[in-house]
């Protein structure tokens, strides 16, 4: 079998919209109602779900390739980048801090066009404390580029990219179609889920630097949406796919069989329609959380807005296995009774629902609207 980028019409990407035209409508739609969602909300409140999404995306990027990130250490990053913290906070993970700025510099420069020099600084931003790989500059390896997922002993190739002979040629390709195809280019795709569908599985062919191409490739994905928008997209594209990341894998290697990239166009429009509804759930979860605060904020003692802040801190995806006893006792260094009661206290205010009996007993947020 040959790879796309083997085949004679390579990279000549044919597709139709036929099938996809009413989801392509759907996420203008959303899109639109995202921002006048965002409009509406105090500046505060806009910022906490630009720093959860720039988060979500960050920490899930991340997980795709099996690196886990401290919540802690990338919302630091993001936060010192950003300029929020007066007094910067100490970061001990290099890798939080690369992916932060990473995502950060994104939405910045996401006017911009893209040029080599950009790629590379993200790759030095990523692995620059990584001696194992070639940073900062394509690959030069003789060995075959594959794309694999999998533990050891059971891992699937996807496909395999062109040999590092040609990535120089393959990247100038890229770049120069990014470019004419951005807002004002001589070969300008309006539509921003088609032309950023099509950059990311146009990088993923090439694949290439030695490594953290899945990263930059999703970043890319990004700034191609926030471009053809003319505004920093608020989505997390890499959340939606680490839901499921066989699918991802599966549409990405079907994708390398044929230039006719319809199927992949079809999953990647669900993929960002799907991101797109997922902002307006942690819109409404920010709100949810300002609005329980100032209702019972009479009501709750300072052990229970501590825990309240850490447990809304994980977002729409929630504190991971519940707050238990045994949580809230290491949080706050109380009696085992104490503990109890206070969390006993929460649910009949409605704010937490009780889940599991017994010793497996644990609270969750209620993120359905809380009444007084």
């Amino acid at each position: 079998m040959k790879y796309n980028w083997e085949l004679s019409d390579w990279p000549q990407f044919s597709y139709s919209t036929e099938k996809i035209s009413g989801r392509l409508y759907d996420f203008a739609q959303q899109t639109g109602e995202v921002n006048a969602l965002l409009k509406a909300l105090p500046g505060n409140l806009r910022k906490e779900t630009l720093l959860e999404t720039i988060l979500s995306e960050a920490i899930k990027t991340s997980a795709i390739e099996g690196e886990f990130l401290s919540r802690e250490d990338v919302m630091s990053s993001i936060k010192n980048n950003l300029g929020i913290n007066k007094i910067a906070e100490i970061v001990k993970d290099k890798r939080a801090s690369g992916i932060a700025d990473l995502m950060i510099d994104v939405r910045n420069t996401f006017e911009a066009p893209l040029e080599e020099s950009r790629l590379f600084h993200w790759h030095v931003l990523l692995l620059g404390e990584n001696r194992r790989v070639n940073v900062g500059a394509w690959r030069k390896s003789d060995e075959p580029m594959r794309v694999i997922s999998g533990g050891l002993n059971k891992e699937t190739i996807h496909f395999e990219a062109p040999p590092s002979a040609l990535v120089l040629q393959e990247m100038k390709g890229f770049l120069r179609w990014f470019n004419e195809t951005m807002p004002g280019g001589i070969n300008e795709l309006k539509d921003p889920v088609i032309r950023s569908g099509i950059a990311h599985l146009y990088f993923e062919s090439i694949h290439p630097f030695e490594d953290g191409n899945g990263r930059i490739g999703r970043a890319i994905a990004e700034k191609a949406l926030s471009q053809t928008l003319g505004r920093p997209v608020m989505l997390s594209l890499s959340k939606i796919i680490e839901r499921n990341k066989a699918v991802y894998y599966d549409a990405l290697k079907n994708a390398q069989q044929s230039n006719d990239i319809s199927d992949w166009l079809s999953y990647f429009v669900d993929l960002a329609l799907t991101a797109q509804l997922d902002v307006k759930d942690m819109i409404d979860f920010t709100l949810n959380k300002i609005k329980t605060f100032d209702l019972f904020k009479n009501r709750f003692n300072e052990r229970q807005v501590k825990v309240l802040h850490k447990m809304y801190s994980f977002g729409p995806d929630g504190f991971e296995g519940g707050m238990t006893a045994k949580k809230y006792i290491s949080l706050t260094k109380v009696s085992k009774a104490t503990a109890t009661r206070d969390l006993q206290e929460l649910e009949k205010l409605g704010v937490l629902i009780v889940s599991g009996g017994g010793r497996s007993v644990h609270y969750i947020l209620n993120v359905s609207q809380i009444h007084d």
